[in-house]
């Protein structure tokens, strides 16, 4: 099995017209997603690659019976897309787009506790069952089929991390990049969530970075309500305080919390093995399994 997506998965591109969702759809078409429109107001009746495009994304869900979309527009305009696609019910929406306003996602955050739909992003890689489906910009390549999930707030730590897990013979049901954006959709209780009740999941990779405390929450759900064991990663120890590394969310107050120093400490109390290395993380994944 798998959490969010599969081969089942029917996808609507929004933005499919523009250079990033042309070329990432056919990424995503040769890897095998089903993408079954695009959805670009004004471009309604043209194709790309011979997938249909649609004005609104509710025609494209009425049309091809999509159930999950994925937003390649610009950053200005991000948050409209965001709130088309929830208002159509849709399972999954999955959001690349890199530089939304914290303001605007304040609001489509609100909007999304009003559903049951899943969001992923805003700036994210996406996510990726191995040998099924990718939604984003994941490299498929470096993936296989197996029984490891995987979340993480970076997305080219992912790929570090998956590719010491596929070296050695470790494969993954899902990997999921949620962001590093101070306001996300899915977060690490989220997907550890989804990943527990996953019979297929047999251990859970968690790739956690400064910033915030989100894997401190983490950690205590970890401890609390898992079954399922999870090997840690924290990104960013060297890390200056007060200086944005990378993510906006990458930002370590003077709370005490936040630090790498603090996440590592809380993953370790709640029996998370946090590695210094991807490969010692694939050391750890071993170990557990």
């Amino acid at each position: 099995m798998s959490i969010l997506v599969d081969d089942d998965t029917r996808v609507v591109v929004q933005g499919i017209t523009g250079g990033e969702g042309k070329f990432h759809t056919q990424q995503m078409v040769d890897y095998g997603t089903n993408v079954v429109a695009g959805a670009v107001p004004g471009k309604g009746g043209q194709e790309v690659d011979g997938i249909p495009v649609y004005d609104t994304v509710s025609t494209a869900v009425d049309e091809e019976d999509a159930d999950a979309s994925v937003v390649f527009v610009p950053p200005a305009f991000a948050s409209d897309a965001m709130f088309e696609a929830l208002d159509t019910d849709l399972d999954l929406v999955v959001a690349i787009t890199e530089g939304v306003p914290q303001q605007d996602m304040a609001r489509v955050y609100k909007r999304l506790s009003e559903t049951d739909t899943h969001l992923v992003g805003p700036n994210c890689p996406g996510l990726i069952t191995p040998g099924e489906a990718k939604l984003g910009i994941l490299p498929g390549n470096i993936f296989s089929s197996g029984n490891v999930g995987l979340v993480s707030r970076s997305g080219t730590l992912t790929y570090q991390v998956v590719d010491s897990l596929t070296q050695r013979g470790i494969g993954q049901t899902t990997a999921v990049g949620i962001g590093g954006d101070p306001i996300i959709g899915t977060d690490f209780v989220d997907a550890l969530g989804l990943f527990e009740d996953d019979p297929d999941t047999d251990a859970v990779v968690m790739c956690g970075e400064i910033g915030g405390e989100d894997e401190e929450e983490a950690a205590a759900f970890i401890g609390e309500h898992m079954d399922t064991p999870v090997a840690g990663f924290i990104a960013g120890r060297t890390a200056p305080p007060g200086k944005r590394m990378g993510h906006a969310g990458a930002i370590v107050s003077g709370s005490g919390t936040g630090t790498a120093e603090s996440k590592i400490s809380a993953l370790q109390d709640a029996g998370v093995p946090v590695g210094d290395t991807p490969e010692e993380v694939a050391d750890n994944v071993e170990d557990l399994l």
